[in-house]
């Protein structure tokens, strides 16, 4: 905006300046060679009182010469009248005899056509005519005997031109002068005007970061303070939904605790056994999810921590207790179950609570999809910019895996709401990875999450899942043969 608006000003600035300087350019060139003509026709004006007295050679040279301008000046008399003023000094009969035999009177240099002298003789008015390095003003006058004589006076090309290139250089100067002036002021404006936006596209991006309290400054032109006020507006009102969804979280979550309650006083009554273990271990992590549950709903920061920095956990560590729990619920039902990779510490940029529920919400879906004795495994592949944690299964499969990723917003038909690998792919995409399903390598489904260390955000191309739609990068080469090794039960 700001540059289209200084070019639109030197655009229009350039218009007027050129509108105004070209013809009062031309007005000051014709100015000029008028007033060289004008004190040309001075010039010649000064000889003609001498040319009506006399048209004696000798008087006539010494008016030319008295005047300064025998350089440039030239008198043409015609022979009719050249004699009358040398015979007016001897008698008639002279005189008469004398006039047959004189010759035309030429003074200083001619420079014009006698084409041209003749011409001007002839009309009677003066004229103006091209001779070399500049022009003459033939300028007619009248004789006492009736004959027409004709002063010609020289007017050099530098004196048409006296003054005119000064002339055309201070109107460029004071057309550049405005083209810069214009600039300068509608950068100005430009700034006054794109300033406001630039900080309204700042605070739109800190704002989709999750910095809920930016806020724009209201202030610039009528539409920018207009949109501003609306930012500000919006800002707040999704600060209240926030609000308002935390605390509708945690409400529904408190009323969990009632029943939450009556089933570990149950749970407690259950005896001694590894059945009645579980199940209390079961109750108890139940009410410590939906603790958490409550305090984060309570908790009115928003949770913006950058990856990588105060957020993280040792994935090894996660699966191992995790698969721990799920062991004891496997050997009854009689799974057989393996863990991989493990044996390690794999840092990556994900919160340990955001892990635990990711695998939680896989193994539930393979103890709650699969019969019984069908074997799972569970394996973490280690690279140098992702983590791969692979959950397989034994089972029968999943027909669609497009349509099992895109579930999350209902019921489907087999019972599943598909929130389980919602929650996956939120966690894997949280830090540039991806989900995929596909066929492992123990006859059933495979859910493999990429998790990216470095941070980069994956090119989307359509819905999440697998298919062309599926989102597309490159695969480091030492993680892929690392992870196309040991896929099957030992």
């Amino acid at each position: 905006m700001r540059w289209a608006l200084v070019k639109v000003c030197v655009a229009v600035t350039t218009m007027v300046v050129v509108a105004f300087a070209v013809p009062l350019g031309l007005v000051i060139r014709e100015m000029a060679r008028d007033r060289a003509f004008s004190n040309a026709e001075r010039e010649a004006a000064a000889i003609a009182p001498a040319l009506s007295i006399t048209t004696d050679r000798a008087q006539l040279e010494r008016v030319v010469a008295s005047a300064g301008s025998d350089a440039g000046m030239a008198v043409h008399i015609p022979a009719s009248a050249a004699g009358d003023g040398n015979g007016g000094g001897g008698d008639g009969g002279g005189g008469d005899g004398g006039g047959a035999g004189q010759q035309a009177v030429d003074l200083g240099r001619q420079r014009a056509a006698d084409k041209d002298i003749a011409a001007t003789r002839k009309l009677g008015r003066a004229s103006t005519t091209e001779v070399p390095g500049g022009s003459t003003l033939l300028q007619p006058v009248a004789l006492t005997s009736g004959d027409i004589a004709v002063v010609e006076v020289y007017v050099p090309e530098s004196e048409v031109t006296n003054g005119v290139a000064t002339a055309w250089a201070v109107l460029a100067g004071v057309g550049a002068a405005l083209i810069v002036g214009s600039v300068a002021v509608a950068d100005r404006l430009g700034v006054r005007m794109v300033q406001p936006a630039q900080r309204l596209v700042e605070s739109a991006h800190e704002l989709g970061e999750g910095k809920l309290g930016v806020r724009v400054p209201e202030e610039g032109p009528t539409e920018l303070r207009l949109a501003a006020v609306a930012f500000n507006s919006m800002a707040d009102q999704v600060v209240q939904l926030l609000v308002n969804e935390r605390e509708l979280a945690a409400d529904l979550s408190h009323r969990l605790r009632t029943p939450l309650t009556v089933l570990r006083l149950n749970a407690a009554s259950l005896g001694e056994g590894p059945a009645a273990e579980q199940t209390r271990a079961a109750v108890a992590q139940l009410e410590r999810e939906v603790d958490t549950i409550i305090r984060t709903a309570r908790d009115a920061k928003p949770q913006t921590a950058a990856l990588g920095v105060g957020v993280g956990c040792d994935a090894a560590e996660v699966v191992r207790e995790r698969m721990d729990f799920w062991s004891a619920l496997a050997e009854d039902e009689g799974r057989k179950v393996r863990v991989a990779g493990v044996d390690r510490p794999v840092r990556i940029p994900v919160a340990r609570a955001d892990l635990v529920a990711a695998l939680d919400a896989l193994l539930g879906n393979v103890f709650r999809h699969t019969a019984e004795g069908t074997a799972f495994a569970v394996d973490v592949h280690n690279g140098e910019d992702a983590v791969i944690v692979l959950v397989s299964d034994a089972g029968p499969g999943i027909a669609d895996p497009a349509a099992a990723m895109a579930r999350g917003r209902g019921s489907g038909a087999d019972g599943s709401t598909g929130l389980g690998l919602d929650i996956v792919s939120r966690l894997a995409e949280s830090t540039g990875g991806d989900v995929r399903i596909g066929r492992s390598v123990l006859g059933g489904t495979e859910v493999r999450i990429w998790v990216q260390l470095d941070g980069r955000v994956p090119e989307r191309r359509g819905h999440r899942g697998t298919g062309p739609g599926t989102m597309r990068r490159r695969r480091p080469t030492k993680l892929v043969s690392t992870f196309n090794r040991s896929r099957s039960l030992p």
